[in-house]
């Protein structure tokens, strides 16, 4: 038998700890909610260094699998599809904010993935949903003046048309991906007062889902995303003098 010329890999203690760590909670032996061994107790067990420990844990708090409070016992957390997403909003932003194209780049993708969800949308909406979307809709109608409670109401209604799908990651992925975008919202809505048009294409989206037409929905929605794609823009990108902005508002790029 030919010796392999593939170099032996040697492995970090701590990659070894995270192993035996994380068997614990995919085979079983530790569920969702229960309290973590302490650091005493894994170093007696393993036979390893605190650090190597330490290192280990936070590995499994990084994927989402251990909850780390200071001052508390660490617990066991079940992944959700939201976490899964959490995970990548420190690389997200650090990439957004290091790349204008990336911007552009993550609008384009919200496109494309709303025009699916809002057809799927007309299709799946249940009395429920439908009352759901209205109550987004009454709060940012209420919200009105308020920039902050607007933009919340906003992505509260596009995450509801992503939830109908009854799919939890369609959901959380709606919610990262306006959250990464939000850091990019211009102030034109406070500076000109035009919240009304995004509430009147919001009214006609939901309409459209209401009269379960598919077709009218994707346009009402392609719609409302090409115009207000404009509000999203990266730092340095656009103008600090508010005179373009609100020349830019006043054609309707609200």
């Amino acid at each position: 038998m030919p010796l392999s010329s593939e170099p032996i890999v040697r492995r970090k203690l701590s990659d070894e700890v995270f192993d035996r760590l994380k068997a614990l909670i995919t085979m079983g032996e530790l569920s969702p909610g229960d309290p973590f061994p302490s650091e005493r107790e894994l170093m007696d067990r393993l036979g390893v260094g605190r650090p190597a420990i330490r290192e280990a844990m936070q590995q499994l708090s990084t994927i989402g699998l251990l909850t780390i409070s200071h001052g508390e016992r660490a617990r066991v957390r079940r992944p959700t599809a939201r976490s899964i997403f959490q995970q990548v909003d420190d690389a997200a932003n650090v990439l957004l904010s290091s790349s204008p194209a990336s911007l552009e780049h993550l609008k384009e993708a919200r496109r494309f993935f709303e025009l699916g969800m809002v057809r799927l949308a007309v299709e799946k909406a249940d009395a429920r949903a439908i009352a759901g979307l209205q109550e987004a809709l009454a709060r940012q109608r209420a919200s009105l003046g308020n920039a902050d409670a607007f933009i919340t109401a906003d992505m509260q209604f596009h995450t509801r048309i992503a939830a109908i799908s009854g799919n939890p990651l369609f959901e959380a992925m709606s919610e990262a991906t306006l959250g990464w975008l939000r850091r990019y919202h211009t102030d034109l809505l406070i500076w000109t007062g035009k919240e009304n048009i995004t509430l009147s294409e919001h009214e006609e989206i939901l309409g459209r889902i209401i009269a379960h037409d598919p077709e009218g929905a994707e346009k009402a929605m392609a719609r409302h995303l090409d115009r207000s794609a404009s509000l999203y823009v990266h730092q340095g990108g656009g103008s600090s003098d508010p005179a373009p902005r609100k020349a830019a508002a006043d054609k309707g790029q609200v």
